[in-house]
């Protein structure tokens, strides 16, 4: 189970604009990267295909991601300004990380969670 996710300042940054550009609505990106044991390296966030930005909920049709292994969670934005995971995000899981980005959308607003919904270690470096 991961113990740690680590971002470089400039992929996340790039996530946190897209989360203000759809702002009242909620953003959902797919989190391309690498897991090594305990530790989850984020390389880039990708808009998953067919998404939907809806005020208080973000979706796309799972039946239409790509095969790709690199593909390790799921990132969505929360406008209402907590960055916890709902019933409904963690019924929806995906991969092994969940980040979570809460308004106003800046690097100390985003929070990492496994699949129980347990809050990890995340490193913007």
């Amino acid at each position: 189970m991961l113990k740690e996710v680590f971002v470089s300042s400039e992929v996340l940054e790039a996530f946190l604009e897209l989360c203000r550009e759809v702002f009242p609505r909620e953003n959902i990106m797919l989190i391309r990267g690498k897991v090594r044991g305990e530790r989850a390296e984020i390389k880039e966030f990708l808009i998953p295909p067919f998404s939907t930005y809806g005020e208080g909920f973000s979706t796309f049709p799972t039946h239409m991601m790509p095969f790709d292994l690199s593909i390790i969670g799921i990132a969505h934005s929360h406008p209402s300004g907590d960055n916890s995971p709902s019933d409904e995000d963690l019924n929806h899981f995906y991969g092994k990380v969940m980040l979570i980005a809460a308004y106003p959308y800046s690097k100390g607003s985003v929070a990492a969670y496994n699949s129980k919904g347990l809050k990890i270690g995340f490193t913007v470096e």
